[in-house]
């Protein structure tokens, strides 16, 4: 059986140290363009609320996207002004180019971004790092569709916030609640082998990091948020929501094919030293057992189907193997996708080879059955047949799915290299076709041949502490020159004692 910490696999999630004072734990990245008007009252009232109330040093990184007004000339000011506070200019649009360029250079262990309008209620912010901090989560979310969430918005932007969350369930299975609210957070360690991964740079990032992450079994944290809706926002409805649109079939189309080594960003079993000396760990049967549940339900009401068009000019046995040879390829190649997630045409036939197999208990099973209602009495109701097929079918189907997990698809290769069902490259080769990080924010497809050693097993801890005053070089301009900004980071004030947030 394939265990979590096998070779490859991200290191165990560990609870930050407390670091030295003027060490940026945090790095809160607010992506802007054209916001001269919004800029300065967002930073500093994000700045004032996390000197009174969090408990780490902490940065925040204004992310330039190319803006034509002053916005520029306010951050370099807010930046001299305020010693946290510092700023970088890219001359290409794109929120998730800025936030790929700037967590991927940046050295704080815990990275975040919130939208300039600061919608989100920032009483949410702690709330928002404090699992990733402890080492409970990988990522971090607002979202405004939990119950205990209040969201203020008008009916139109909720009504395509709620179908876009529910096409992205139904197309790629996600189960976070909200994708799109400006509101999260990421580990630095996870977000150095999951942002190679993502390639879109625009609105669609957020999303296809989230459903990445989920896909590789990371955990993400969810936080329900208070949430105003900004009437002058200048986000494009339709052109997002088409860009959106395109990105989840271009996700879904990565995921199908298995061209994501979403292998890399599994974790250990438990971050305990003992659980990880755990083997033969058995890992999602929980979700095999609905996925084989929903997929044998199908294929009955198929099986029961195509029975009952073979009866009309066939006897009962020709038409119960016809009916289920048809529904037995069928159903190995909904569970080979579905349930055990092998995606590719790697070893397809001979896991049709092996269903069949599979195929042929069942048949005995259903064959005997109507042979024996056939010797109990002449000429049954077809009622009654299909009564008897359909408890034959339930005796099988127990059976069945542990031959499907035990031998068809196993979770570890015979060799016990570590593969996992459905990965396109051995957990143990040092190479693997994936894409890499481009240079100056931009992307390249799926599938890019890069070399990548694989993760240390056991957690590296932070051994080198962060200087107090960091030069920073947030990230590189399209025209290829650095922009760096210096960071004077202050001591954590650990017993501030300040009143709460007045609003």
């Amino acid at each position: 059986m394939r265990t979590d910490s096998s070779p490859g696999t991200l290191p165990a999630r560990e609870h930050l140290p407390a670091a030295d004072a003027g060490t940026p734990v945090l790095d809160v990245v607010i992506p802007v363009y054209n916001e001269e008007k919004d800029l300065q009252p967002c930073v500093r009232r994000l700045h004032e609320h996390l000197t009174r109330t969090f408990p780490y040093a902490f940065r925040i990184t204004v992310a330039d996207n190319a803006s034509t007004d002053t916005t520029p000339m306010v951050a370099a000011r807010l930046a001299a002004e305020l010693p946290e506070v510092t700023n970088f200019r890219l001359e290409q649009k794109g929120r998730g180019r800025a936030l790929r360029t700037v967590w991927s250079a940046s050295e704080a262990p815990i990275l975040a971004y919130m939208d300039v309008d600061l919608s989100t209620d920032l009483n949410a912010l702690l709330p928002l790092v404090a699992p990733l901090i402890s080492g409970h989560s990988d990522l971090a979310i607002g979202s405004r569709l939990a119950r205990t969430s209040r969201v203020v918005r008008g009916p139109k932007r909720e009504l395509i916030s709620r179908a876009y969350n529910l096409i992205l369930r139904g197309s790629l299975q996600a189960r976070f609640s909200d994708a799109q609210c400006g509101f999260k957070a990421i580990r630095r360690d996870v977000a150095q082998v999951l942002l190679p991964l993502v390639e879109d740079t625009g609105w669609f990032f957020d999303t296809e990091m989230l459903v990445l992450a989920e896909r590789a079994g990371l955990r993400i944290h969810e936080v329900p948020v208070d949430w105003v809706d900004d009437p002058d926002s200048t986000v494009h409805i339709v052109k997002t929501a088409t860009d959106d649109l395109k990105g989840v079939w271009r996700v879904g189309k990565a995921l199908a094919t298995g061209s994501l080594p979403l292998d890399r960003l599994t974790r250990p079993f438990g971050d305990d030293p003992r659980d990880r000396e755990l083997t033969n760990v058995p890992t999602g049967l929980a979700r095999q057992l609905v996925g084989f549940c929903v997929v044998g339900g199908l294929s009955t009401l198929f099986y029961l189907l195509l029975y009952s068009v073979f009866r009309q000019f066939s006897g009962s046995q020709i038409a119960n193997a016809l009916g289920l040879l048809v529904s037995a390829v069928a159903n190995t190649a909904a569970n080979r996708r579905l349930t055990f997630g092998v995606r590719g045409r790697g070893d397809a036939v001979r896991h049709q080879a092996q269903g069949l197999v599979v195929f042929g208990i069942g048949l005995a099973l259903t064959s005997g059955s109507l042979a024996a209602l056939n010797a109990a009495g002449d000429h049954p109701a077809h009622s009654t047949e299909l009564a008897v097929l359909i408890a034959a079918n339930l005796a099988a189907t127990v059976l069945r799915f542990l031959l499907f997990r035990a031998w068809v698809f196993p979770d570890r290769d015979e060799s016990g290299t570590g593969s996992a069902v459905g990965a396109s490259h051995p957990l143990s080769s040092p190479t693997y076709r994936t894409s890499t990080t481009p240079p100056h924010g931009t992307t390249a497809p799926y599938g890019t041949t890069a070399p990548y050693a694989p993760l240390p097993q056991r957690p590296v801890p932070y051994q080198q502490p962060y200087p107090t005053a960091a030069q920073v070089r947030a990230g590189e301009a399209a025209d290829g020159s650095w922009r760096d900004a210096t960071a004077r980071l202050q001591p954590v004030r650990p017993h501030d004692t300040d009143p709460g947030d007045p609003r």
